[in-house]
């Protein structure tokens, strides 16, 4: 017998002792409740398609209330009557790829074959850490804008790395729609965060306070790694990725291969003697194919990011912040220069002194002046310099 499925009803049925029972709805054609002999009960929904008999499973009670699922049954039967196939939908969706799967291919696919080996570091911790957590479950194809907003405004606190996550999740989307995983790229739109400009770099002071530092430091191969930055400009993954046959000592000369410069060419650099100095030394004491071999095992080190809080602190140039472990307060250092700031530092001093940025931007490996003008900060005393000129210029033409 039929009879209109209600909270009430659900609660009375009593479970079989073997098998399930299902009672049907009077008031909506296939619409059922089921109970098994193990006491879950769930909502369905009987129909025919295209000459078979389907049966779809709406949900649990009591996540599901009788009334949402007969509501529920409801659309669905207005569906099937325009010819869809709720079961088989359900089942396409359970094969599409998943947010974790997107990270995975973008990372064989996509960073592996055509990024640097730190560029793809930062993705690859990006994703472990902030997006997988909160979309790794979800289907790509069911990823909105909505979901992306509140990951980005959950990182409002660092505009900039906020920024970073979304031109990551930004690629990520677009590769799908390469893919055919899905149709359009739900990133666009979600407006990004004002980015202040970074233009710190280190007065001649600093930097010698920075030496200081380096000079006591107890790794000096780290040190030394740091000193290359500083003397030649270069990005902190290609001094720790640089192997010994990228350097020719007598001519003084360091070819970086493509893979590891940003613009995918190969770049002569000539060296300075200081950093031929720091080369020499490092030689006497070479242990393997690397300048800067990791401490753990085969291959390079991978970062300076320790070693770089630790000189910063004891040269003066981080901050302590106070914070509360698990059993008393403690202090951490943050730097208030960043290791590529040392780029910066390098371009600013070089044109401060008057060389062109068409030869610093050949020794920073650029491409145009433009990109160069945006590391070479003009020292304060050769503006001043520039205007006391100015002075004397008026003085003798009055």
């Amino acid at each position: 017998m039929q009879i209109k499925i209600t909270q009430r009803v659900v609660k009375d049925l009593e479970p079989p002792k073997h098998g399930n029972v299902i009672r049907y709805d009077s008031e909506v054609p296939g619409f059922g409740v089921r109970i098994t002999a193990a006491g879950v009960v769930a909502f369905i929904l009987g129909y025919n398609h295209q000459g078979r008999k389907r049966r779809y499973t709406i949900g649990r009670y009591p996540e599901w209330s009788a009334d949402a699922a007969r509501n529920e049954a409801i659309d669905l039967r207005k569906g099937i009557r325009e010819g869809e196939d709720p079961l088989q939908a359900r089942e396409n969706d359970r094969t599409q790829p998943t947010m974790a799967e997107l990270a995975e291919d973008y990372i064989e696919r996509h960073a592996k074959p055509h990024k640097r080996p730190r560029s793809m570091s930062n993705d690859e911790q990006k994703l472990k850490r902030i997006i997988l957590p909160r979309l790794g479950r979800l289907r790509v194809s069911a990823v909105t804008r909505r979901d992306i907003e509140l990951l980005h405004g959950s990182l409002k606190k660092t505009p900039y790395h906020a920024n970073r996550v979304l031109s990551l999740l930004s690629k990520m989307f677009t590769l799908a729609i390469e893919w055919g995983w899905r149709e359009d790229n739900p990133v666009h739109g979600v407006q990004r965060y004002q980015e202040d400009k970074r233009e710190t770099w280190l007065t001649i002071a600093q930097l010698r306070r920075l030496e200081a530092a380096l000079r006591d430091y107890p790794d000096q191969e780290a040190a030394h790694a740091i000193r290359l930055l500083i003397l030649t400009g270069a990005r902190e993954g290609e001094v720790l990725s640089a192997t010994w046959e990228q350097f020719d000592l007598k001519r003084g000369r360091w070819t970086k291969p493509s893979a590891h410069t940003k613009q995918k060419t190969i770049e002569h650099v000539p060296l300075s003697r200081a950093a031929l100095s720091i080369l020499s030394d490092l030689a006497e004491r070479r242990k393997g194919d690397h300048l800067f071999p990791s401490r753990y095992g085969h291959g390079p080190r991978v970062t300076l990011r320790r070693p770089w809080v630790q000189v910063l602190k004891a040269a003066g140039l981080a901050t302590a912040e106070k914070y509360q472990g698990k059993r008393r307060q403690l202090t951490r250092y943050r730097p208030t220069v960043r290791i590529h700031d040392l780029r910066h530092t390098f371009a600013s001093h070089l044109v401060s002194r008057g060389e062109s940025l068409h030869k610093v931007g050949r020794l920073l490996g650029h491409t145009s002046p433009q990109t160069t003008a945006r590391y070479a900060h003009i020292d304060d005393a050769a503006l001043r310099d520039t205007a006391n000129n100015f002075v004397l210029i008026s003085k003798r033409r009055t």
